[in-house]
């Protein structure tokens, strides 16, 4: 089992930044990649950046150069600049051993975007 806590939500106004992190514990071994997804309220779960164990980054376009993933040690950062009140979302940690293999998630964390 693979546990992810995140870290680093909260409050900011607009054009502001916030940095979120996620810790993965357990067995981590054979983890190809780590992300971040987020849920509005209303709406599905989307994709938002993910890296993969060969630091090969992907993005949604629309955080595209706002958002940078960095992973350092089964540690994945999501640093956001710019944000806009349609970033506000609970944000969500995964892990992934391989394309196509379960998904694991962690608990999530509030982000809030005022404008």
């Amino acid at each position: 089992q693979v546990q992810l806590v995140e870290s680093g939500g909260g409050l900011v106004q607009a054009g502001g930044s916030l940095r979120l992190s996620c810790a993965a514990s357990g067995t981590t071994s054979s983890m190809n990649s780590m992300g971040w997804y987020r849920q509005a309220p209303g709406k599905q779960r989307e994709f938002v950046a993910t890296i993969t164990s060969g630091s090969v980054t992907a993005y949604a376009d629309s955080v595209k150069d706002r958002f940078t993933i960095s992973s350092t040690n089964y540690r994945v950062n999501l640093q956001m600049n710019n944000l806009k009140p349609e970033d506000t979302a609970v944000y969500y940690c995964s892990a992934q051993r391989w394309i196509g293999a379960p998904i694991y998630w962690g608990q999530g964390t509030q982000v809030t975007v005022s404008s």
